[in-house]
């Protein structure tokens, strides 16, 4: 084998034991939930950073989860139309949300002893609700009716909860936002009752199957 073969055989190795931030490996994670494998992206990266809007069909699903996640973070305090909390630490910045979350992804690491880019994962699945309640009008009057959510409005939805679960864990209290944001995955990836994404996927649901 030449030099230049050796070089290619060894850069192609370092291509498939590529990381995220160059600590975590995805390669093995599995998404089990099969309405979500081409929503959820995992494209391993040393910066996960897209420049620019993403305006195209389905380009969300072409922007890496964990950078997703991380911009639901500048508006942890919004509920509803109002931004109703202010956290000094999440702001608009990329270097500040990033570091919350890195930070959160460590805590993560060490509490469970797990990947936790895979916790997050397993925190998407249980906490993205399958159907919602809409508004339909027929003879001139509302009715509500249940509905299917799409793939990319789960995700979204679900890690919009992850964020406001960790913003109310750590507005007015003794707890960093990265700290209530990794509580609030860990619990939302056991499934617990307690995460604040997991109660309004349950929330969603219910009513879904009351107004069917």
């Amino acid at each position: 084998m030449t030099q230049e073969n050796q070089e290619q055989t060894q850069d192609i190795k370092q291509r498939m034991n590529f990381k995220l931030f160059d600590k975590y490996d995805v390669s093995g994670i599995e998404i089990k939930d099969p309405g979500l494998k081409i929503s959820v992206n995992l494209e391993p990266k040393l910066l996960v950073k897209s420049e620019g809007r993403n305006i195209v069909k389905y380009g969300q699903t072409k922007v890496n989860v964990v950078e997703r996640l991380m911009n639901k973070l500048a508006t942890a305090g919004h509920r509803g139309k109002k931004h109703k909390f202010e956290k000094g630490n999440a702001t608009g910045k990329y270097a500040k949300n990033m570091k919350i979350v890195l930070e959160a992804f460590e805590l993560i690491e060490k509490r469970t002893g797990k990947n936790p880019v895979e916790v997050l994962v397993r925190a998407i699945e249980n906490g993205s609700p399958r159907d919602e309640v809409t508004m339909i009008e027929y003879g001139g009057a509302r009715y509500p009716q249940a509905v299917d959510i799409s793939p990319i409005r789960r995700i979204n939805l679900v890690l919009k909860h992850l964020t406001h679960g960790a913003g109310d864990k750590a507005f007015n209290k003794k707890k960093t936002i990265a700290q209530g944001l990794a509580e609030e995955i860990i619990m939302a990836s056991e499934n617990n009752g307690e995460s604040f994404a997991v109660r309004k996927k349950k929330e969603a649901e219910s009513q879904a199957d009351s107004a069917r």
